[in-house]
């Protein structure tokens, strides 16, 4: 096979069903499962319930890698996979405030900066895509290990009145870097809509 040939084939196309996708799909599953298991009563769910969590936060973390690695990037991975990041971390904010160990304007604060900026994406889409920031991969790890220390049951910890505070310093942090990060993607969005309406000007 000539160059030109090898050139002109089309690129393989990547099955719907990969095994990034499937680790998508079963965390966007674990979260009803994660909530359940946060309204029953007993340590033991309440490890379950951390249990779960955790382990829908790595499936994240592999899902993205194993995409990237094998060439398993598809339409629909991009659009599910923030989706069932937003909708892990949200149940779990959102429960956290039900239940009094989190207070609700910090829970509504991260909720509308994260769907916010997941619609201001889709909405300046076609004027090109807004990579994920080094500054956002900070913000969902906060996030996540803010999150895990509120889910793990104090009772089995000692100096309880530590880790209370090490929680609330974490999720603060968290919310400190996904304001500041949604800020950045918001003046980006604009210069990319400016840029782009320039250019067709």
């Amino acid at each position: 096979m000539s160059n030109h040939d090898a050139a002109a084939s089309p690129a393989p196309r990547v099955p719907l069903w990969n095994i990034a996708n499937v680790l998508t799909v079963t965390r966007l599953v674990m979260v009803p499962l994660f909530v359940w298991f946060m309204f029953l009563d007993g340590t033991g769910w309440q490890l379950a319930s951390f249990a779960v969590f955790v382990l829908a936060a790595v499936t994240d973390r592999v899902d993205g890698e194993l995409a990237r690695r094998r060439n398993l990037v598809t339409d629909f991975g991009k659009i599910a996979d923030p989706i069932a990041d937003k909708a892990l971390t949200g149940a779990a904010l959102v429960v956290l405030s039900i239940q009094g160990d989190l207070w609700w304007w910090v829970t509504i604060a991260i909720l509308a900066r994260e769907w916010g900026i997941t619609a201001l994406r889709f909405a300046v889409i076609r004027y090109g895509v807004m990579p994920a920031s080094q500054g956002g991969k900070l913000k969902t790890v906060l996030q996540i290990v803010a999150i895990s220390i509120y889910l793990f049951p104090l009772s089995l910890l000692p100096f309880t009145g530590v880790f209370v505070w090490i929680a609330h310093l974490t999720m603060g942090a968290a919310l400190a870097v996904t304001l500041w990060t949604g800020a950045v993607y918001v003046v980006d969005a604009v210069r990319l809509a400016r840029k782009k309406g320039e250019a067709s000007a």
